[in-house]
């Protein structure tokens, strides 16, 4: 253990949840405006890209509920709020960019549940609280882009909402490893159980 692990231990911090029996995968904006490199969004390997087309698998394989988030803004982002005007790169998600569309490598089938969002959470604005409710899903497996906003904001509201949160650590990317490494720890931290790839898929098997 570290010490800066002793010390948020001593505090209080980093407690266990237990993972729940019924979970669901949300795959947060697994666009290519994360993973082509012509985009001023890329970051800069499909490391955690690829880790999502296994998690995927193994959550099909489970027969596990499936979700996938999109962001998508009218024409000029007039329905982001100051979302939008904060973050300039989000203009790449107006209705038609390419950048906005699903890698032809992993893409909703048939029964997966697709959320359009325009804010960070995939909660905010939006009905997956009350379709994770329907489906009696008690858990959320969290994966996609970014670590540090949409995944994050994501793994928050499932945790507000009632439902264990669940990171996977390669399955999520953020444009900087030391920003990726931070806010890993902080949301294993206060919000979410964080697990490997490896731990994810077993525990999937194991349903």
């Amino acid at each position: 253990m570290s010490e800066l692990e002793d010390n948020y231990q001593t505090a209080g911090f980093c407690g266990k949840l237990e993972l729940g029996n019924r979970p669901a995968l949300v795959l947060i904006d697994l666009a290519r405006a994360y993973i082509d490199s012509a985009s001023p969004l890329y970051l800069g390997d499909e490391s955690a890209f690829l880790a999502n087309i296994e998690l995927t698998k193994a959550a099909r394989d489970a027969g596990i509920p499936v979700i996938f988030t999109r962001v998508e803004y009218m024409p000029g982002g007039g329905d982001g709020g100051l979302f939008y005007k904060k973050v300039a790169a989000l203009s790449l998600f107006q209705k038609g960019e390419p950048m906005a569309e699903f890698d032809p490598r992993l893409q909703p089938e048939a029964g997966d549940v697709i959320v359009t969002k325009q804010y960070p959470s995939a909660f905010f604005g939006t009905s997956l609280a009350a379709t994770l409710t329907a489906m009696g899903v008690d858990s959320c497996i969290v994966s996609g882009f970014s670590t540090s906003g949409c995944v994050r904001a994501s793994a928050l509201d499932a945790l507000q909402n009632g439902f264990v949160p669940i990171v996977v650590s390669e399955a999520c990317g953020d444009r900087d490893p030391a920003v990726q490494k931070a806010n890993l720890f902080d949301i294993g931290a206060k919000y979410a159980e964080i697990l490997s790839l490896d731990d994810a898929k077993g525990y999937l098997s194991s349903i």
